[in-house]
């Protein structure tokens, strides 16, 4: 297995657990002293370390990471994406470099990570990604609004591909393990901006409790949802018509494609010219007394009824 920012807090706490049950784990972080303390840790408990020095910001060191691994025990069955950075800051203060360290890291190095993981998983139809986020990946908390804003996307990247696993019918599974505010030493290094020193909002759980939860998630990946298997059946088809692709058609994704295109795409006999939700959303207050008053008419009617 693989585990990504493997030298301290929940990486740390993560690596010990496995190696009570006699895992092989290369540890990936960039620290060269905190992955000889982590190596002797993981050896003392009686599993195998693979000291993989990298920047998981770095898609280059990811790949190497994983080919060493894969070199020494001849592939990867759990990949752990937790490396992480943060900055506690409002975001009225954040730099532009700023935001793009943290979501280089946070985000992009999980993406590195994922894709290192599925180039060896995937020939061999089996592996678990294990994704480690946080609450603040489903609600932005005020001070973290780089880090939740890294989360939020590593969700919405993660439930893209499971749909994609999914409708190739793969063994991979990949999961995601929502954490809460944790005791590690983040908050003796991560960049703060604050006139005080930050700390762990309340209620928060020792690492240990989020080794279990990645320990479980990892050995018990949670089944699809309904959500997940819809898309999975549906998407594919949805996104594409039934003629071939032209390999030629420009993209926009380096550079402008050349023209005036104007708003409207190809498909104006298909779309909707207006939205029940977006009259709704406009009209709120008429929308709520409708509703207040037709609750109001269902009480006096069943009031009526029965006499």
């Amino acid at each position: 297995m693989v585990i990504t920012g493997a030298t301290a807090g929940i990486g740390r706490a993560t690596a010990r657990r496995f190696a009570q049950e006699g895992a092989r784990i290369g540890l990936v972080a960039r620290g060269l002293e905190g992955l000889g303390a982590t190596r002797i840790e993981v050896e003392a408990l009686g599993g195998e370390a693979l000291m993989l020095p990298a920047d998981v910001a770095n898609p280059d060191e990811v790949n190497e990471a994983a080919r060493l691994v894969i070199a020494a025990w001849g592939g990867i069955d759990v990949w752990v994406n937790n490396a992480t950075v943060s900055v506690f800051s409002p975001a009225r203060q954040m730099t532009a470099h700023d935001f793009a360290r943290v979501t280089q890291v946070t985000y992009l190095g999980a993406v590195y990570g994922t894709l290192a993981a599925l180039a060896n998983m995937l020939p061999r139809d089996r592996g678990v990604i294990v994704q480690i986020s946080s609450a603040a990946a489903h609600h932005g908390v005020p001070l973290q609004s780089a880090n939740a804003a890294a989360k939020h996307a590593l969700v919405g990247f993660t439930e893209s591909l499971r749909a994609e696993l999914l409708h190739d019918g793969s063994n991979v599974h990949v999961t995601i393990v929502d954490l809460p505010a944790t005791n590690t030493p983040q908050f003796d290094w991560l960049k703060n901006r604050m006139p005080r020193q930050p700390r762990p909002a309340t209620p928060f759980y020792q690492p240990e409790v989020a080794a279990d939860a990645i320990f479980h998630a990892a050995n018990h990946p949670r089944p699809a949802g309904l959500t997940d298997m819809l898309l999975a059946r549906t998407s594919y088809r949805a996104q594409q018509l039934e003629s071939p692709a032209d390999p030629k058609r420009p993209s926009n994704l380096w550079a402008p494609v050349r023209g005036d295109h104007g708003a409207h795409g190809r498909f104006d006999r298909d779309a909707r010219k207006g939205s029940v939700q977006l009259w709704a959303a406009m009209h709120r207050r008429a929308v709520s007394a409708g509703v207040a008053a037709l609750v109001a008419a269902s009480w006096l009617g069943i009031r009526w009824a029965r006499g």
